[in-house]
């Protein structure tokens, strides 16, 4: 199905990447959102124009709200035949469905969805249009939606540059849970020791806890809404991690006392999580690579990484990811380029031989 015009309720970070997405592939996007003020930035970004209620349908209507609303947002919609087919893309999705049935909504035309993207920060000023880009986008279409509503959806996710993923609404709540809404719990409870660390703890701060903390910067009242609506199964997550804890700071307790058989438990834990973080997908969503890492210092001043990734591009190494650890109180750091073992040779070469130090 060819999208030709799209209306974005809800102009934050996801919403506006949307739009921002969607014209980039030249489809008409109207945009509406309570907030007057977010809506004029969106549109200042070439996100898309303002909707006028009273104008044509579109093709579809893609409803960026906290999961409490998206049912009275959708209801709202259907009553002035706003578009042809209607998705959400709320991180919660068995509570918009059932409300949705609870308010007597045309489930015949709305596919709800969730693109599994984001960013610490919120907001259309930090809207991307490639934020999709790779990424799985949950489709949890009910028996009742019709072939034309899904097929406009797989429209969307195509254009946005996503990987559509079928998956009911139950088990994709299930999966959010443990993948994403318990992390965000677990990483503010860590953040949270912080408010009250001592200026010598954070002065002595490095990557693993900046790693560690980063979603918690996110914004409360925004996860509070996503936390509620998905409550039962991120509690769940959460008390089974809550178990290994208690259990690690008992042995930690025992060690602490001279009983040298509690590294047991605490040795079990810790190959638990390395077993668990290999099994998360590499880029691409393939499997996991083993990637080598090479470490080169870098100044802290303008082009410093356009210079190092033009020698990479020179000597046609490719780099996987990369990652900057800044120097504190030095106007230096330290990138970590991950490249293929095979490529670790040439790369470190090329570096020393254009004086680039690399330890």
């Amino acid at each position: 199905m060819e999208l030709r015009s799209v209306l974005v309720v809800g102009t934050g970070l996801i919403g506006t990447s949307v739009a921002l997405a969607l014209r980039q592939k030249d489809v008409r996007v109207l945009l509406a959102d309570r907030d007057q003020g977010a809506v004029r930035l969106a549109r200042e970004l070439g996100a898309g124009e303002e909707w006028d209620p009273a104008g044509p349908p579109v093709d579809l209507a893609v409803i960026a709200v906290p999961p409490a609303h998206v049912a009275t947002e959708l209801l709202a919609l259907q009553e002035v035949g706003a578009a042809r087919f209607y998705t959400d893309v709320a991180s919660v999705k068995v509570e918009p469905i059932v409300r949705a049935t609870q308010l007597g909504c045309d489930l015949s035309t709305y596919v709800a969805s969730h693109p599994l993207a984001g960013r610490e920060k919120s907001g259309p000023g930090a809207a991307r249009s490639d934020l999709f880009l790779g990424r799985p986008w949950a489709l949890c279409p009910t028996d009742e939606a019709a072939p034309e509503a899904v097929a406009a959806i797989d429209a969307l996710v195509e254009l946005c540059g996503a990987n559509a993923v079928r998956v009911p609404a139950q088990e994709h709540d299930q999966a959010v849970a443990v993948v994403s809404h318990a992390p965000h719990v677990a990483a503010s409870a860590v953040a949270a020791r912080l408010a009250e660390a001592p200026d010598v703890a954070l002065g002595l701060a490095g990557q693993g806890v900046r790693d560690v903390t980063r979603i918690a910067g996110s914004d409360p009242s925004l996860w509070l809404g996503i936390l509620s609506g998905n409550a039962a199964p991120v509690a769940a997550v959460l008390e089974a991690v809550a178990q290994d804890l208690a259990e690690a700071a008992t042995a930690l307790r025992a060690l602490a006392e001279g009983d040298g058989t509690a590294t047991s438990d605490l040795t079990q834990l810790l190959k638990r999580g390395v077993a668990g973080h290999d099994r998360i997908p590499g880029k691409h969503g393939g499997p996991a690579a083993a990637y080598a890492v090479v470490q080169v210092v870098i100044g802290d001043r303008p082009g410093q990484l356009a210079r190092l990734f033009q020698v990479c591009d020179e000597v046609g190494v490719n780099v996987e990811d990369v990652r900057l650890e800044h120097a504190p109180g030095l106007p230096l750091g330290l990138a970590e380029l991950s490249v293929q073992p095979h490529a670790v040779t040439t790369l470190t070469e090329a570096l020393h031989e254009r004086g680039w130090q690399v330890p």
